[in-house]
């Protein structure tokens, strides 16, 4: 307890220590994100949160996880490296999504080859139990690369991705320092302490995000928590076994994980890459609807614990039973978000131009080019 106790504290004052000097930095230097017809936010807003985030995260697990008694750990903090460079290059000089995806699967590599967290049964869904070794290793893949990028494409509104990712890694490190796996505990504390850190300064209004630098971290070390929980929270002798555990795990993550399937489902649909951005996210949609930023991070909050406590209260049903209603439920959830009226299709509500006339998404664009000026250089 008291590593897990010094762990997260050392995450948490980095981050909060380091986020004011990046904000200064990111000014001073002019690296922001810059508002187009697609963002939601109106001034240039600093995206380097991300370095804060890992600096904290990094040296609170160095300080306290033994290498010597945890060895896939130095896996994992490989991986760690090659996301936080992958993402910082992203947010400076932005990298096309093909590059991005080759160095998601390197991290991929990291940790189901050399880290052992790989996914090797189903656990009863749909019937299936062991599967074979290039199906386990293909379906490791695919889980993990999902959940990476299902934390990147969630972080659209001021602390939404940051709280999501703090529900899930306070759950893991929850169930991890009960049943004793204490250096996987002591790695989900020490990305909350982070996380705390950065929301402090993310909170709508935000005045920084966590760029691509915190959303990949974020979702790297929540694809470990997830597949590690699910292996081990099923055996039988376990503290604390949970038979449904694929189902739990899913349910852990299930907002992020659910609007980025129902998104790279729809854009393959349409013919077009799974990467490729739009307007389509359930972010979008609520906001569209007239919510503020703090509304659509608490309302999206509010339904992943909604759906934690579901699966915990029916984790004695089957894993097929479990997730098919879970996901029954979402679908019912999206659908009645979706055909409900929209209050607006703007990017920003109840704002006018200094003429009048309303502020659409496209003569935000063209206001904030002309108020903040950006020479070719600064980009």
């Amino acid at each position: 307890m008291d590593k897990i106790l010094l762990g997260t504290s050392i995450a948490f004052i980095i981050a909060f220590a380091a986020i004011p000097v990046i904000i200064q930095v990111s000014d001073a230097k002019k690296l922001f994100d810059i508002p187009d017809e697609r963002k939601v936010h109106l001034t240039p807003i600093p995206s380097l949160g991300g370095l804060g985030i890992f600096a904290g995260f990094i040296l609170a697990c160095l300080v306290t996880i033994g290498i010597d008694t945890a060895a896939e750990f130095q896996y994992f903090f490989a991986a760690s490296l090659v996301i936080f460079f992958l993402g910082l290059k992203d947010d400076i000089l932005v990298i096309s999504p093909i590059k991005k995806f080759i160095g998601q699967l390197i991290a991929a590599f990291l940790i189901i080859f050399k880290g052992g967290i790989m996914i090797k049964s189903m656990h009863g869904f749909m019937g299936v139990y062991e599967l074979p070794e290039v199906l386990s290793i293909a379906l490791s893949y695919f889980t993990v690369i999902v959940i990476i990028n299902s934390f990147n494409l969630i972080d659209g509104v001021d602390g939404l991705a940051g709280s999501l990712g703090l529900l899930s890694c306070l759950v893991f490190g929850i169930y991890f320092y009960y049943t004793g796996h204490l250096p996987y505990a002591t790695m989900a504390f020490a990305l909350s302490g982070s996380l705390l850190g950065f929301l402090i300064f993310n909170h709508s209004p935000a005045r920084i995000f966590m760029g691509d630098t915190g959303s990949l971290l974020l979702g790297l070390i929540n694809a470990i928590l997830v597949i590690h929980f699910i292996n081990v929270a099923v055996i039988p002798d376990s503290s604390f076994p949970i038979p449904s555990s694929p189902a739990v795990g899913i349910a852990i993550l299930m907002v992020p994980l659910f609007d980025t399937l129902r998104v790279f489902s729809l854009r393959i649909l349409n013919r077009r890459s799974p990467f490729s951005p739009d307007r389509n996210h359930v972010h979008h949609l609520l906001l569209d609807r007239g919510f503020s930023h703090s509304a659509v991070t608490y309302i999206c909050v509010s339904a992943n614990l909604f759906f934690i406590v579901f699966a915990y209260a029916f984790r004695g049903w089957s894993t097929s039973v479990l997730l098919l209603t879970m996901v029954g439920i979402a679908c019912v959830a999206f659908a009645a978000l979706y055909y409900s009226n929209a209050k607006s299709r703007l990017y920003v509500t109840n704002k006018t131009r200094e003429d009048g006339s309303p502020l659409t998404s496209a003569n935000v664009f063209s206001l904030k080019k002309k108020t903040v000026n950006i020479s070719p250089e600064d980009n």
